[in-house]
């Protein structure tokens, strides 16, 4: 079915909802993911986004993201001056990311901690998104849902026990894809529910055998 979004677009600031709804949205995305506020961002610009990013403010879209700021919150127009004065530092370079949307951005992050992210975005019409990498690993995820990304070693009952807790909890899952790099090499599962996914979960989903890491990104 039809959403009403989809066909009169997001509540956002202009001009574009590709340009700087969605990139505002992938911001937003990677400073969750990143866990933190981050002090540092390299963003590599793909297609249209390299050709067009000043003129149509995706720019100032995406560092109001990793500000945190939502799609239309009136300070996306002034945040680059906003990140200065936060600490927060910027540089923007473009980039061929390979057979990808020519909406797409690669933005690498460090944050206060230390800790580091690289996401691969597109940003793929009316505000919408796709992640394709999340730290050099596939994700294939949208964030209309909220989402559980669970790295893990490529051994049998993983994600029998992670869909288990789930179940346990009552949570009904959207959808849910595993990417892997080898047998029993890298392996990823990225669950979208219908329901809110706490900290609490991430914690009982963590001390799962060969589990090696847990995010969550609430839908934005």
């Amino acid at each position: 079915m039809t959403d009403i979004f989809d066909i009169i677009g997001p509540v956002m600031i202009g001009p574009s909802s590709s340009h700087t709804a969605g990139a505002v949205r992938l911001g937003m995305i990677a400073r969750r993911l990143l866990g933190e506020a981050p002090v540092s961002a390299v963003i590599k610009l793909h297609g249209s986004f390299a050709r067009t990013y000043k003129g149509h403010g995706t720019d100032k879209a995406l560092i109001a993201g990793l500000l945190g700021f939502a799609p239309d919150d009136l300070r996306i127009r002034n945040s680059l001056e906003i990140a200065k004065a936060e600490g927060l530092a910027y540089e923007f370079e473009p980039a061929d990311l390979g057979e990808l949307h020519p909406n797409t951005a690669l933005i690498e992050l460090q944050g206060g901690s230390g800790k580091t992210l690289s996401l691969l975005g597109s940003s793929v019409g009316g505000g919408k998104v796709q992640i394709h990498s999340i730290n050099n690993f596939p994700a294939d995820c949208t964030a209309e849902y909220d989402t559980l990304i669970v790295y893990h070693r490529d051994t049998p009952g993983v994600i029998a026990a992670v869909t288990s807790i789930l179940a346990r909890r009552n949570m009904n899952i959207a959808q849910m894809k595993v990417h892997r790099s080898h047998r029993g090499g890298r392996s990823v599962i990225i669950l979208e529910t219908d329901e809110e996914i706490t900290e609490g979960l991430c914690n009982e989903v963590r001390a799962v055998e060969n589990v090696t890491g847990v995010a969550s990104l609430h839908a934005v």
